[in-house]
């Protein structure tokens, strides 16, 4: 799912996994998986995986795009592109907060491309713009 997650627009011309995988800024979103502190959900339509959405933390020295602080863990979602637009990014979304909530997480933060459709699923989710994350996206925080 961070292969769909890359590949948000249809505009660009496709990473592969390979590619995505092997780049160290998008790979150690999901390198080592499971960590200690890595919490994830996974959706499934009919035995078929929809999409997933994982929170990481990241510290300083090798921070995400959408880094705020250490204690801060960052928001990743990819969904499937047969599945998008089709409430199953807000599933997750919400699956997430959950788990986020459960463990004791009191911020989430992520980045999106001001282009990417997803930012208005995580503004009406009550995620605020906290600063530009490129000249092409935002870092955005939600309190729980």
């Amino acid at each position: 799912m961070l292969v769909a997650a890359v590949n948000w627009s249809p505009e660009w011309r496709p990473k592969s996994r390979r590619h995505v995988l092997a780049a160290p800024d998008t790979a150690h979103y999901i390198a080592g998986w499971p960590r200690e502190t890595d919490l994830g959900v996974v959706a499934e339509v009919d035995g078929e995986r929809a999409g997933a959405a994982w929170l990481r933390f990241f510290p300083p020295d090798d921070p995400g795009y959408g880094f705020v602080a250490a204690d801060v863990p960052e928001l990743t979602i990819g969904v499937a592109a047969a599945w998008r637009g089709r409430g199953v990014g807000r599933a997750l979304l919400d699956a997430v907060e959950a788990r986020a909530k459960e463990a004791g997480i009191a911020r989430i933060s992520l980045s999106v491309e001001r282009k990417n459709f997803a930012q208005k699923l995580y503004l009406a989710a009550g995620y605020e713009v906290t600063g530009a994350g490129t000249a092409q996206s935002d870092t955005m925080v939600k309190f729980l």
